[in-house]
Order: C-alpha cells, then structure tokens, then sequence
C-alpha cells in the first residue's frame, strides 16, 4: 500500500465520520470517560458510555463499533466484558481493546486472557502494554512478566515491535502502540506516525480517548485504516494545541478545540512513513 493510498484512505474516513456522525459505544474506565466521549464527539462521532451486561449487549447490536478498556475495573466486569465481546465476535462489529496495565490483578488478567479468542480489531496500548498482552497470549515478541508502571510504559515503542505485529497477524486487525513516535501495523506494514506533544503524558485519558477515537473511525474504515486516522488526528492536534498553552489543564482544552478543528486534509497529510515488516 502506497503512502498516497494511506493518504487517500485516511481523508475519506474522517470526512465520512463528519457526515454521516455513526455511534460507537464504550465501557472505559471511571477516570477518563468524559474526555472520551468529548473526543469521541469532537471527530464527529457520536458516543455512549455503559458497564452492565445487558445494555452492552444492546449497544454493541445497535452502535456501528464498540471500545473497550480495561482501566478501572468493577466487579461487574467479569460479567460484562466478555459477554459483549462474544457478541462483537458473533456479530461481525469492530472493537477496540485498550490493554490498560495488563498484568495488574487476578479479574484483569483472566479478562485479557478471555478476549484472545474474540480477536479484537483494533489493540492499542503503550509499548510495555502491548508485550505484555502478546506474552498473556502467548505470541511472539511477547514478554512473560508485565513491564508496566501503573498506566505508564517502561519499554520503547521499538522493543515492542514485534510483539505489535504477532498480535496483529493473531487477530487480522491492527494494533497501535503508542510513544514518542506511535507505530501502527496490520502484520505485514508498520507505519510511524509523527506528532504530538509532551503535554499529552501530564494529563489523563489521552491514550484512552485515542481508543474511542479509533472506535469511531473503525465504524467507516479498515482496522489499520482507522489505527492510522486516530493516531493521526491525535498528533496533528497536540501538536497545533501545545503551541497555544503553556500547561497541562489548558492543553486539554485547546487539544479538543483542534481535534474538532482538523481538517480531513490535514490529517491525511500528518506526517507518517511506511516500512515493511
């Protein structure tokens, strides 16, 4: 696939995501749904936020993709995440796992554990996240004991390279992880993505609403496709945002302000290259 392609591809899902405002649904963690939905609905998406089984049920059947993360859990979890991401698996619908601090706590891990056979679309997470997730599923490039701080990485987006694309040739998805430069693969091609701000680690949710927004572009566009546009999107806005603010509270003002802001046409042209894995 041609960067022009990529380009292409990533300017039709945005402009489509504006016109046509689909639902994509989640159950995130307590600490970050707010700036989810409000990313989730500054891209043009339109968002919903459950956590009991029947009404995950209820969305997962009537949104066009559905995020799920793993951040802060309630007992109740054990009931509803897996449910709702059978009926994903049965349905056909596009999801996103966010693999927050994998490895952290019994339910955690026997959640993460039961998710490898329902093959979510997208995975995204930083670097430690995403070895230790390919390690729980056994998977190469994968690491046997988490590496992870809390929600924070210890690894390099690098080290987590291979890890990434076993876990995308395991699902037939995508997988993004995230860091100084974020890199998005499909199994086959790796894209880096270029971008962003050093603002975005002081303030909470921003990798977390970056699944959302990808839920919501998957609704319209390919896994790696989608992948690519949030990751995009994210970069081209905390980088135009961080020259507005010289704080963390702002920044997450103005970063909204420029994610709704941003052009198809700017996404599509935010810096990224391609490699073959």
């Amino acid at each position: 696939m041609i960067k022009e392609e990529i380009q292409k591809q990533i300017f039709q899902a945005v402009e489509m995501v504006k016109q046509t405002n689909p639902m994509a649904g989640s159950i995130t963690n307590t600490v970050t749904i707010n700036f989810v939905a409000n990313a989730q609905l500054a891209v043009g998406g339109s968002a919903a936020m459950v956590y009991l089984p029947d009404e995950a049920e209820f969305l997962a059947k009537a949104g066009k993709a559905t995020y799920i993360n793993v951040g802060t859990l309630l007992p109740i979890y054990e009931q509803t995440l897996p449910h709702i991401a059978k009926v994903l698996h049965q349905e056909g619908k596009p999801w996103v796992l966010d693999s927050v601090a994998v490895g952290i706590g019994y339910l955690r891990t026997k959640l993460l554990q039961q998710f490898k056979d329902y093959k979510p679309t997208i995975i995204r997470g930083n670097a430690s996240e995403i070895l230790a997730l390919a390690g729980l599923w056994g998977l190469d490039g994968g690491t046997e004991v988490s590496n992870v701080r809390g929600v924070d990485s210890r690894d390099t987006v690098t080290a987590a390279k291979a890890a990434a694309v076993a876990l995308a040739k395991w699902t037939g998805g995508a997988v993004a992880v995230s860091g100084e430069t974020d890199l998005i693969t499909d199994g086959s091609l790796i894209v880096y993505s270029y971008g962003g701000s050093h603002f975005m680690q002081k303030i909470t949710g921003a990798g977390c609403s970056l699944g959302g927004v990808m839920a919501v572009y998957a609704t319209t566009a390919s896994p790696f496709i989608a992948a690519i546009t949030g990751t995009a999107a994210y970069n081209l806005a905390g980088a135009r945002a961080e020259k507005k603010v010289n704080g963390p509270g702002s920044f997450q003002v103005h970063f909204l302000d420029q994610l709704y802001e941003a052009s198809a046409d700017d996404i599509a042209k935010n810096p990224f290259e391609i490699k073959e894995v």
